[in-house]
């Protein structure tokens, strides 16, 4: 065991089941939080869930507020007004609530508040988030509308700096959330596209994280019981949008995909991040849609360890019989299965190509992703080639 020699780290305190959204003044309490910014995206802005969420706050005698002037792909202006009306309404704390827009960016806001530094200055390389003052993060409670991100229960935050129009990953460990709320009836009412989307989001981060390199045990166990709980649950809610029980389910795989891939990710969201930030697709869908790719491209790398994994969830045929479950899953939750289905054309491939291969998710991947690759994987997930 010489040689198995890592660091690790667990996730924050979590208050999931149905109906936890009316335990947030005493979470607030609990975090030092006394006036709240409640942080989402436009499309959340006046969602019955939201208004609930502000009335429960209110209706405690909480001064909350609410931002909601953010993007489904954050750029930094979204930061920068949030970071305005933080500061200019002596907020003393952030409630990120929603997708992965809405916490990133909430995230973001609570750790950027008390900072004198630009962001970019903290992105997540080597360590650059030594670079912050920890003293001026205010407390963050992170409240999933989603079952995708699992951002509720991580450490970093995704914008896009709209001049290179590049997806940047900001890291701090008390970017982590004090508290998460994990109430599966607010994902009720999300539309299908988003469920199945954010569904797939989840299945990817465990995948990538379970087929990594690298020495980490929990984070793969992690991921096998989270892919066990997509491909068992996320026809149910496409299916019944009511099953709170299968709601729960996923809602728990997202969260364990974000706990999973502190051990990496990989070529699915390196080719993904620039795809999204160039033609604003949908995160998890893009996932979804190149995962299928991704696998057969890395095969020789990870052709044991996928046979080991349908073992252990039940899926016959070794590795190609996986790449069908992956293949069936797709197809039966409404992902298209090529690009071109998501309103991507080819004119920006060699950019997409240049932009992967130096993504921070690219060094996770089983197999060095070089700009040839890159363009191939393009290229078959254009066509649905496999």
């Amino acid at each position: 065991m010489d040689n198995k020699r890592a660091n690790w780290s667990y996730p924050t305190a979590v208050r999931f089941g149905a109906g936890r959204i009316t335990e947030l003044p005493e979470t607030c309490a609990a975090a030092g939080i006394r006036k709240p910014l409640l942080v989402t995206d436009a499309g959340l802005a006046n969602a019955p869930i939201t208004l609930r969420a502000l009335e429960i706050l209110r209706g405690a005698g909480l001064n909350a507020a609410l931002f909601a002037d953010i993007k489904p792909n954050p750029v930094l202006p979204n930061l920068e007004a949030g970071i305005a009306a933080y500061r200019s309404g002596a907020h003393d704390g952030v409630i990120a609530f929603g997708g992965g827009s809405g916490l990133d960016t909430g995230k973001l806001i609570a750790f950027m508040s008390g900072q004198s530094r630009p962001v970019w200055d903290f992105e997540d390389i080597g360590d650059w988030w030594s670079r912050a003052d920890p003293s001026g993060i205010a407390p963050i409670i992170a409240i999933p509308t989603t079952a995708g991100t699992g951002s509720e229960v991580g450490r970093a935050g995704v914008l896009t700096d709209p001049s290179t129009q590049t997806k940047k990953v900001i890291f701090h460990p008390k970017m982590m959330p004090a508290f998460v709320i994990a109430d599966p009836e607010l994902t009720v009412g999300l539309p299908p596209f988003i469920t199945s989307g954010t569904g797939m989001d989840a299945l990817a981060h465990c995948l990538e994280a379970y087929c990594a390199p690298g020495y980490h045990p929990l984070a793969e166990g992690i991921a096998v019981e989270g892919m066990r709980l997509v491909f068992e649950n996320l026809r149910k809610v496409m299916a019944n949008p009511a099953d709170i029980e299968a709601r729960g389910h996923m809602m728990a795989a997202a969260a364990m995909g974000a706990t999973a891939f502190q051990k990496g990710l990989g070529a699915i969201h390196a080719m993904s991040h620039p795809v999204g930030s160039l033609y604003d697709t949908h995160h998890g869908m893009t996932n979804a849609v190149f995962m299928p790719y991704v696998l057969k491209f890395n095969r020789l790398e990870i052709e044991i360890k996928i046979e080991r994994l349908g073992a252990w969830l039940g899926i016959a045929g070794g590795f190609d019989g996986f790449v069908d479950a992956v293949l069936a899953l797709r197809h039966d939750v409404g992902v298209p299965h090529t690009l071109a289905g998501l309103k991507v054309d080819d004119r920006q491939r060699q950019r997409i190509a240049e932009m992967a291969i130096v993504d921070p998710t690219a060094g996770g991947n089983p197999r060095e992703l070089k700009v040839s690759d890159a363009l191939e994987l393009f290229d078959t997930a254009m066509v649905g080639r496999l």
